[in-house]
């Protein structure tokens, strides 16, 4: 098996301190943590971004002031900067305008779904739009699916050309409304995969761990992180996102599993390829 892609998703836009006192909001926290997790064995963070009341945001100077401070201390971590945070509360502008600062990996949630009690949505124009412009400021997506019809819908866009290859999937399962956290599903969305694909697993909850293990053993590569699950074990809460990646990184060698790097994972997920070919 290849080496082992490690994500940490440090905040998400849902999990709040009145939930957890551990999760990171503000830009300096964000940025320590990202460094924390990357010292952990993280290849690539996942970034939301807050506002003063800790509500999401979009605003591309905190995105690039997380990034900077990262950068600063000398950790080379892929930044993945999310487009999906405010869906359904900003505009698709405001969504889109954070990849015009071009960060190496940005978030492309491949169509609406039902989530939990509200609706996240994903316009195939505001899709469409948003490929073009990662494609003209060199950014490579993160094709996150959440069901199959997402899955079907990328395939319509990497056929029209609107998304490139190589390509990079992240399945997001056991959201209320999407795909099921099961084996199964797993097996089925990754045989449905499209050629010059990539793929890793995350899911929700109590699901997390089991799913990230099904990853590892079926060679995927997994994501963890306070966004998208608080506990350790048990009614237990992780006390950092840190945490949980040390935990994936200790199974990884259990399976004999290496840890990729992030200058490994840039060149798995193609991050220099589509940089040298669009210089």
């Amino acid at each position: 098996m290849e080496k082992l892609i490690i994500s940490a998703a440090t905040t998400g836009s849902k999990t709040m301190r009145s939930m957890t006192p551990y999760v990171p909001i503000t830009e300096e926290e964000i940025a320590q943590q990202a460094v924390d997790c990357w010292r952990a064995g993280a290849a690539i963070v996942h970034i939301h971004v807050r506002d003063e009341h800790e509500q999401v945001s979009c605003d591309a100077d905190r995105y690039q002031k997380v990034t900077d401070l990262v950068q600063a201390t000398g950790c080379d971590v892929i930044m993945n900067w999310s487009t999906g945070g405010g869906a359904g509360v900003v505009t698709d502008e405001a969504r889109t305008a954070p990849v015009r600062l071009s960060p190496e990996v940005a978030s492309f949630d491949c169509g609406s779904t039902n989530f939990g009690d509200g609706v996240f949505i994903n316009s195939p124009r505001f899709l469409e739009n948003l490929a073009r412009e990662m494609d003209e400021h060199l950014v490579t997506p993160e094709i996150e699916i959440f069901d199959s019809g997402m899955l079907e819908y990328a395939r319509e866009l990497i056929d029209r050309g609107l998304l490139k290859a190589p390509h990079w999937f992240q399945f997001v399962l056991g959201v209320r409304g999407g795909a099921p956290a099961t084996a199964r599903e797993l097996c089925h969305l990754v045989g449905s995969l499209p050629p010059d694909s990539r793929w890793s697993v995350c899911a929700i909850g109590r699901h997390q761990l089991p799913m990230n293990m099904v990853g590892m053993a079926m060679g995927g590569h997994v994501r963890t992180g306070l966004e998208d699950n608080i506990y350790y074990g048990y009614r237990q809460l992780a006390t950092s996102n840190a945490q949980l990646v040390e935990r994936l990184a200790r199974l990884a060698g259990e399976m004999g599993r290496e840890i990729a790097s992030p200058a490994e994972a840039r060149e798995m997920i193609g991050v220099r390829a589509v940089r040298a070919g669009a210089a």
